[in-house]
């Protein structure tokens, strides 16, 4: 199990890298491999509802912006 929790730590770093390093509105794809990897790590602490409202709010709002950016 730990060395779950260590790999979903690591997809969380390397999705904040993704994001700080690509400024074009694609960089979001980084955003959500973050958000989903640090969700998956709540999840392996035992913290499954803060993961969820994570998961239905932030990710939500993420898409929305994202899809408005590439229609622009």
């Amino acid at each position: 199990m730990i060395e779950f929790v260590l790999f979903l730590g690591l997809c969380f770093v390397l999705g904040g890298l993704a994001v700080a390093s690509n400024p074009s509105p694609y960089g979001v794809v980084g955003l959500v491999v973050a958000a989903f990897a640090g969700c998956g790590w709540l999840v392996g602490l035992g913290v499954c509802f803060v993961s969820l409202v994570l998961v239905m709010v932030y990710l939500g709002r993420v898409l929305v912006v994202f899809v408005y950016s590439v229609s622009l």
